[in-house]
């Protein structure tokens, strides 16, 4: 079986090292064993839940929730309707998000709309919306 340095994990993985040490101080990756000399020795199963957190970051989990993740996965009666439930839920979050961004982009399309982009700072259409 192949073992590999932080550094090594950290390289294969495409992340920083102190990812690697953040994730185990975070209990997403269990602390390795180690060699005579005290340096950890990293699995090749390192590697893939590395890059399982990583993809999951990019859909917008949270550790908490990646967390969560890995924990159903090994835990006994977890089934797939357990895991399409989070993500789900994720979806909701994301739709909550984007209604909310869309809702932002409305109010700042009507100040934009307001301003003639002319003239004093006094008087500014869009720093009178913001002061109400």
């Amino acid at each position: 079986m192949e073992k590999l340095t932080i550094g090594q994990l950290a390289k294969k993985a495409n992340v920083n090292l102190e990812t690697i040490r953040y994730y185990e101080r975070r209990g997403l990756i269990p602390e390795p064993p180690r060699n005579k000399s005290g340096h950890r020795e990293y699995s090749l199963e390192a590697v893939k839940r590395t890059g399982f957190i990583k993809r999951s970051q990019a859909l917008g989990f949270s550790l908490k929730e990646i967390s969560e993740l890995l924990s159903l996965r090994i835990k006994p009666g977890t089934n797939r309707a357990d895991i399409k439930g989070r993500v789900e839920t994720k979806i909701a979050d994301i739709d909550k998000k984007i209604a909310d961004l869309e809702q932002m982009k409305a109010a700042l399309l009507k100040m934009a709309r307001q301003c003639a982009g002319r003239g004093p700072i006094c008087g500014c259409p869009i720093l009178e919306a913001l002061d109400n």
